[in-house]
């Protein structure tokens, strides 16, 4: 392996570790209603969607910052593998009033990118930037 690709692996793993050790333990679940929300009133956000809990939301703080969702396993003995091992990239767009904190209440296209829906609840990692 050239020095040049090693370096680029190197990379790659740092930068793994690092967004990793910055991301935020919660679980999700979802909703089918996206309009009205809190940030935008009842202009279409499309459907890669999240409502955040209350610390999070900040009083509207976070209207329209992005998240990173993976989940990262089951929160029940329902689905005893909901992951689909991808990860989804979802815009603030409400606040999740009955939310615990560290939950996320994605859109169901975005819960479906992530995990089977039957799962209902899920335990995630998230990361918003």
């Amino acid at each position: 392996m050239g020095s040049m690709t090693r370096a680029l692996a190197l990379i790659t793993m740092v930068a793994c570790l690092i967004s990793v050790a910055h991301a935020t333990a919660g679980q999700a679940t979802y909703y089918t209603v996206y309009t009205p929300s809190s940030c935008y009133g009842y202009q279409n956000r499309g459907n890669m969607v999240v409502a955040a809990n209350s610390g999070l939301f900040n009083n509207k703080a976070a209207c329209g910052r992005r998240c990173r969702v993976t989940c990262t396993g089951r929160t029940n003995l329902g689905v005893l593998q909901p992951c689909t091992g991808r990860s989804v990239d979802v815009t603030i767009v409400d606040l999740c009033p009955g939310c615990a904190p560290n939950q996320l209440d994605l859109s169901s296209e975005a819960f479906a990118m992530i995990a089977d829906p039957n799962a209902g609840r899920i335990n995630i990692d998230y990361t918003c930037y």
